[in-house]
């Protein structure tokens, strides 16, 4: 007896599918086009297909399982994802990688791991001309070190220095060195002009110390003139000439007189010339030393202010 349809006609069973009729299975899954990657499995039930195989199944979910997690570490380093189709990695089919809960990247897949990119290398000749470049550079800093050394070694600075040490250096140059003045008067004349200048240390050197000897004339000088120290006698006298006079305070003693010199020892008193703008500054002795020079080597007050000078040739 005839089936009676839901339409009220009769009709027979239901008929078995033809050949073309579409199967209940899972549609067939697109190849990879890269060269050399391996088929992925398709699910069974298709016409001429091979059944799935589980072990390629899981293979295929764990591949993309890998191509998640590079996708989402490039994201969190702000590089741009997929490397190129020919670099010999299978590209996956797109999905969006699903971090696990707390923020945490998807794990890695076993079978699976990250090679780090290698660093481009500089070229050869690069490498080779900077290490010639800090060669040169610290040559030249070297240079300038040793430099500034030998020079403050043999031309040392006499700020902060006190007059006796500065006597005693100088005392030691004038043994080999041109230092002092060719003519005595002139070495007691350069005392008045370093004074009206306030030259305090060309001042001072220019009398004789010898911490060996006890020979301290400097200190001498400045008692004589109401002082302990020959830097504050300086500076006091120099207080005391006026701007406008110290070009005359200067030029008190000449350079040189006409009279033959009576030896290497001569004594030079300061009343015997017109001194204007300043005080007298007493008696000087005055020696002559190595290379011809005259160096003070003695003083004994006098003074302040002159009589009529004696009459000088």
């Amino acid at each position: 007896m005839a089936e009676q349809r839901d339409d009220g006609k009769p009709g027979s069973e239901i008929e078995p599918a033809g050949p073309n009729a579409p199967t209940g299975g899972l549609p067939a899954l697109p190849q990879p086009s890269v060269p050399g990657s391996p088929a992925l499995p398709q699910p069974s039930g298709g016409s001429g297909q091979p059944p799935m195989d589980p072990d390629q199944l899981e293979q295929f979910r764990q591949f993309q399982q890998f191509q998640d997690y590079l996708k989402f570490t490039q994201a969190q380093q702000g590089n741009q994802p997929a490397p190129p189709a020919n670099a010999g990695v299978v590209q996956a089919p797109p999905s969006q990688p699903v971090p696990q809960q707390g923020g945490q990247p998807p794990m890695i897949p076993p079978g699976y791991q990250l090679v780090p990119t290698e660093r481009r290398r500089a070229p050869k000749w690069v490498t080779w001309l900077g290490k010639k470049v800090i060669a040169w550079v610290l040559a030249i800093v070297i240079l300038g070190l040793a430099a500034t050394w030998l020079y403050n070694h043999f031309f040392p600075n006499d700020s902060g220095k006190s007059s006796a040490q500065l006597a005693q250096e100088g005392g030691g140059k004038y043994h080999t060195n041109h230092v002092f003045s060719k003519n005595p008067y002139e070495a007691v004349r350069f005392v008045y002009q370093d004074i009206a200048q306030g030259s305090v240390d060309d001042a001072c050197g220019r009398f004789a110390y010898d911490a060996t000897k006890g020979v301290d004339i400097q200190s001498k000088f400045a008692q004589d003139l109401g002082q302990n120290d020959c830097r504050l006698a300086v500076q006091a006298i120099h207080a005391q000439v006026q701007p406008k006079d110290r070009n005359n305070y200067a030029e008190s003693v000449p350079s040189y007189v006409s009279e033959p010199l009576p030896g290497d020892v001569v004594t030079i008193d300061s009343c015997s010339f017109s001194i204007t703008g300043g005080p007298a500054l007493g008696v000087f002795t005055v020696s002559k030393v190595e290379l011809g020079q005259w160096l003070i080597t003695g003083h004994a007050p006098g003074p302040a202010k002159c009589g009529s000078p004696a009459p000088t040739r």
